[in-house]
């Protein structure tokens, strides 16, 4: 099976994510939701449905802002599994709307999002399955390896001899930092 770096960057809608997004490290709230959001909806499907649906996934999710997102009702979750510019997976919404309400949560007990995976880092791929297992809804093992690579906590998204690689080491990843 190839790898992400030999079919992405000759691929128009691949390539700028996986040239400037994929393994760099963000600490941004709403960029860090976003990211869980898209891994989530991911499942079961093909990355590129993912990324084409991006953008409606951001105007449905109002931008990926959590304190917005907890607290969506009724209204709003049949305004989401009525949007055809989305993935309509009842599953998939519910869990997002509650994991906004953790990443709120999360602003309590260690001062957000970011703050609560750096107070977990370094965790190996299965210790990070069962706390996220603990702490979200619908956070298996492929969710959460690819969120934690793409998000700089695990190694893995690029390889060694790709250009891009380089430049994600010079961004400090968590998983190169110890």
């Amino acid at each position: 099976m190839p790898h992400y770096c030999d079919t992405a960057p000759s691929h128009p809608v691949h390539a700028p994510y996986h040239d400037h997004e994929y393994g760099f490290p963000i600490a941004d709230e709403a960029s860090l939701f976003e990211r869980l959001v898209l891994e989530i909806n991911q499942a079961g499907l093909s990355w590129l449905t993912v990324l084409n649906k991006r953008a409606a996934f951001h105007s449905a999710f109002e931008g990926f802002e959590v304190d917005r997102v907890a607290v969506y009702g009724e209204d709003e979750r049949a305004r989401l599994l009525a949007d055809a510019g989305i993935i309509r997976n009842r599953l998939k919404v519910d869990a997002v709307i509650h994991n906004a309400g953790v990443i709120r949560a999360l602003r309590e007990s260690h001062g957000g999002f970011h703050a609560w995976l750096e107070a977990h880092h370094p965790l190996s791929h299965a210790d990070w399955v069962r706390l996220f297992r603990r702490t979200f809804r619908f956070t298996g093992p492929e969710i959460v390896g690819e969120f934690l690579m793409s998000t700089g906590y695990l190694s893995g998204a690029h390889r060694d001899d790709c250009p891009v690689q380089s430049r994600i080491l010079a961004a400090g990843p968590a998983w190169a930092c110890g």
